[in-house]
């Protein structure tokens, strides 16, 4: 060993105690065991042992012949969830939305709070504003602060992926929901969206439309979701015998629109695709499908009868316009449920992690669809 570095031991011993400060251990739960200690550091099981030996000693943990090594309840401990600084916020999961609404989030909320109350954690909402920048800060702080674990709705599938693959490498509890990374193993818990693009465009393509858009306000790569809805709508076109022309799908536009314009410009979108023939769309979420369906009212185009339209989410809004709009239905709940479970699985070690989560959705059928009528 080099003068003035620590010994192998004492960096195990380092890294567990600093978890246990922050939370990320918590009273009595399992750390690692000899065997994944020396795995996860490249030492030998004799260098683990004297680790958890001299952790032992200093009063951290305590070992249980034939289980392993747990986090020992020390008197900072109970000084509350939210009092003190050592422990202060070791059994809260902190949620990370991009903004807050709650015809938007409000299910997610409710079935992420109502599952971590019943296993004994509190859970904290914070916002993004839509801002990569903000929530790299909140995946940064979090974490630092004491926090368990954190659930994310991230803003894309594209940003601060290198923060995410440092609290997975660094075994931070965190679960994604709604979005999934390809490349980093976080966990994830979204709904179906593969299966929902396909099923709402195969119930069109049922309906007799040969000439269905799909249309986007942001790029397909952007968001795992999106892609997948697409993906899905491609695949329905495929073996439905049509092809999937590219005139037919409209993305990343939402720079160009703005409350000023909003009504033009889809007025503008329709009239377009109109000419190309296209008798049925398949919008990339609720908001926009109810601005096209608008846009069409407008405009005195008939829905369905001249166009049908179907949107993505179930949103309040979908059902009490003018023509109740067909969607396809997310259990938002469902997600929040699960997305809690699988972070506290994660701080408590229960089980192994399960990489990809998915949520069954239902399509919705009401009046902007109906059969193909036109020449």
């Amino acid at each position: 060993m080099e003068p003035g570095k620590k010994p192998l031991y004492a960096l195990i011993i380092d890294d567990i105690k600093r978890k246990i400060e922050v939370g990320r251990y918590i009273a009595d739960q399992q750390i690692p065991t000899e065997m994944e200690l020396a795995a996860q550091f490249g030492v030998s099981r004799i260098t683990s042992k004297r680790a958890l030996l001299e952790l032992e000693r200093s009063g951290y943990i305590y070992r249980k012949r034939g289980s392993g090594s747990f986090v020992k309840e020390r008197a900072g401990d109970k000084e509350g969830l939210l009092g003190g600084t050592s422990g202060a916020r070791q059994r809260i999961i902190s949620l990370i939305l991009p903004y807050m609404a709650a015809n938007g989030h409000l299910d997610y909320i409710r079935g992420a709070t109502e599952y971590s109350e019943s296993q004994g954690y509190y859970l904290s909402i914070h916002c993004t504003d839509w801002s990569p920048e903000k929530e790299k800060e909140l995946l940064t702080r979090l974490p630092k602060d004491g926090f368990s674990g954190i659930i994310l709705y991230p803003i894309s599938s594209i940003h601060n992926m290198e923060m995410l693959n440092l609290l997975y490498l660094d075994q931070y509890p965190l679960v994604t929901m709604d979005q999934y990374y390809d490349s980093i193993r976080v966990p994830s818990v979204c709904s179906d969206n593969f299966r929902g693009g396909y099923m709402a465009a195969h119930k069109l393509i049922q309906l007799g439309h040969r000439r269905i858009a799909f249309v986007s306000s942001i790029g397909i790569e952007y968001r795992s979701s999106v892609r997948d809805r697409y993906f899905g709508y491609c695949q329905a076109l495929k073996d439905g015998g049509l092809p999937s022309g590219a005139e037919l799908v409209i993305t990343d536009f939402y720079r160009q629109v703005n409350a000023d314009n909003k009504e033009a410009f889809y007025a503008e979108m329709i009239q377009k695709l109109l000419a190309k023939k296209a008798t049925a769309i398949q919008a990339e979420h609720d908001e926009l499908a109810l601005d096209l369906l608008r846009a069409c009212l407008a405009s005195n185009i008939q829905v369905p009868e001249q166009v049908s339209i179907v949107g993505f989410d179930d949103e309040e809004a979908s059902r009490h316009c003018d023509v109740p709009l067909a969607t396809v239905l997310q259990n938002k709940y469902e997600i929040g449920r699960r997305a809690a479970q699988a972070v506290i699985d994660a701080v408590e070690r229960r089980k192994p992690e399960e990489r990809r989560m998915l949520v069954p959705i239902q399509l919705q059928e009401r009046q902007s669809i109906g059969p193909y009528t036109c020449g």
